[in-house]
């Protein structure tokens, strides 16, 4: 695949948990592309939460709303025709290698931290996570959008 203007028929977003990367890239993916690509994502381990709490907010300063997100792992998914996994960590990389060995897809490795890691004040920690969402929406433009803004 090229870099802008290519879009896959499916996109997989993976992390550790599900609860913010993944799951905020999952957002932004689908608020760009609607409903020319499907989107998903998963975690190497599933947990019993939501979304990050303070994932919700920034995305919330966007317009986005993440508080129906459901973190799931790769052993949850049903569907395996995808084109595109992006990872975000090394273990969501291994775990998506190990998962297309029987499966005809793409993965690529887009190294992020995690803004929980961040400590601080609460202004502190929510600007890591603005921080996060806005290199995520610059990230998924530059790949999938052309120069003008056109898929």
């Amino acid at each position: 695949m090229t870099m802008g203007g290519d879009l896959p028929g499916s996109v997989l977003f993976a992390c550790d948990r599900n609860s913010t990367r993944s799951a905020m890239a999952e957002a932004i993916m689908k608020y760009l592309c609607g409903h020319k690509v499907y989107v998903d994502s998963t975690g190497v381990q599933r947990i019993d939460a939501t979304a990050d709490p303070f994932a919700l907010e920034t995305m919330e300063e966007i317009g986005l709303d993440l508080s129906d997100h459901q973190p799931k792992s790769f052993d949850d998914l049903t569907d395996t025709s995808i084109d595109l996994i992006i990872t975000f960590t090394p273990q969501a990389r291994h775990r998506a290698v190990e998962f297309t060995r029987t499966i005809p897809c793409e993965i690529e490795y887009w190294p992020m931290k995690h803004p929980g890691d961040v400590g601080g004040s609460r202004d502190v920690r929510l600007q890591a996570y603005r921080d996060l969402r806005d290199a995520l929406f610059a990230r998924i433009k530059v790949r999938f959008f052309s120069q003008d803004g056109s898929v």
